[in-house]
């Protein structure tokens, strides 16, 4: 069974992203490059060219991108730019539709970008970038197929 984008939803605050086209969560690692000194029994020249990786933090991105609609009912670019303007941080949510109160991953998140865009003869559409204040709760279970 695959899963189907339009299953999976992102709220801000409690409401549901209205209009939302896409949104995407990247799972980011920090690392630091180790090098140390080779064991005497191993050739000099082969492993001194091999590091080590030291894992010195985890972030999450959220990503979400939408059509403005001026009669919208959930969350829409103006809550995004009011929540933007005072650079406040804001609980997200994405879960699947018809399990909000389950939600894959939930934390509190910064607005790192926020965009507008307009072009002639098209749809007047908005993109938002979170990056996580802390660490979110992700409850990986939820990802798989059978349980989501």
């Amino acid at each position: 069974m695959y899963k189907q984008g339009n299953d999976l939803l992102v709220s801000l605050d409690g409401k549901a992203f209205g209009h939302c086209t896409s949104h995407t969560a990247s799972f980011n690692t920090e690392t630091k490059d180790t090098a140390v000194k080779p064991l005497s029994s191993v050739p000099h020249a082969e492993a001194a060219k091999f590091k080590s990786k030291i894992v010195t933090g985890l972030s999450v991105q959220v990503k979400a991108e939408g059509i403005v609609f001026e009669g919208e009912t959930e969350s829409s670019f103006k809550s995004l730019l009011a929540k933007w303007k005072v650079g406040g941080v804001v609980t997200l949510n994405l879960f699947e539709r018809e399990n909000d109160q389950t939600p894959y991953l939930t934390g509190s998140f910064v607005i790192t970008s926020l965009e507008h865009a307009s072009p002639a003869g098209d749809d007047t559409t908005w993109n938002a970038t979170f990056d996580n204040d802390g660490a979110p709760d992700i409850d990986e279970t939820k990802f798989d197929i059978n349980s989501v």
